[in-house]
């Protein structure tokens, strides 16, 4: 490949805002791995994504839990494209409930996944990426910054990644490497067992959130927004 053609990998691609953020990244000409704990669903995102422009979509399986399978996934990326300039940290899970009816197993899987998983992702693409002189981006949520009933592990969750990728930010910013994350509110995705409709046209679109990584990429080097929040402009009156 040639050195100018700059490459993704996006944590939770195959659908919902991973997906959109991959979308968004092909169309600015980026090569894009994204990832899934399974294999069948990264393959079918990644052919739908390679209709926007061949050969730019890679589905690799991988869980966030594990270090061993997120450095395996870098390393792929390398393999296959020899380098990697974007690590986009966007799967996660919800589990919702009082905290006196939260199991044991949702409250690690909630935390595991959302917040040791971004661990995970950073520790294996830091290398990868200070060479490239990268960006490392965390999908975190307005819940990172609101508390709220039934949020117990979730809010957690979120709080801890915000204040994760800020310190990593300060840690890694001398390296050449940019950190930001992003705080969406409502967006319309199938997480948490939703199934999107047209109820849902006011809330943020997955496209959105890619627009907003798209712009974080293009901000002049001297400038880093380190933290951006973004809500429905229009929310339902209640």
């Amino acid at each position: 490949m040639s050195d100018t053609i700059k490459t993704a990998l996006v944590t939770g691609g195959s659908m919902g805002i991973g997906y959109g953020v991959a979308e968004a990244l092909i169309n600015q000409g980026i090569k894009v791995a994204i990832t899934s704990r399974s294999q069948e669903n990264a393959d079918e995102a990644a052919a739908s994504l390679n209709k926007i422009k061949d050969g730019y979509a890679l589905g690799l399986v991988a869980d966030v839990r594990s270090l061993t399978a997120q450095e395996k996934a870098v390393a792929e990326v390398l393999e296959k494209w020899g380098r990697l300039d974007y690590l986009i940290a966007n799967a996660g899970v919800g589990h919702f409930a009082k905290i006196q009816d939260m199991t044991d197993k949702e409250w690690h899987e909630t935390i595991d996944i959302n917040l040791t998983g971004v661990f995970h992702s950073a520790k294996a693409s830091l290398d990868a990426l200070k060479k490239s002189q990268g960006y490392f981006i965390s999908i975190a949520s307005l819940a990172g910054t609101n508390f709220f009933a039934q949020g117990a592990a979730y809010n957690a969750s979120k709080f801890g990644l915000v204040g994760f990728t800020q310190a990593m930010m300060l840690d890694v910013r001398n390296d050449g490497i940019k950190v930001s994350t992003i705080m969406p509110g409502s967006v319309a995705t199938h997480f948490a067992d939703h199934e999107p409709s047209e109820k849902d046209a006011w809330k943020i679109q997955p496209e959105d959130i890619g627009q907003i990584v798209v712009d974080l990429i293009k901000m002049p080097a001297r400038t880093l927004p380190s933290k951006v929040e973004v809500r429905p402009s229009m929310p339902p009156s209640k």
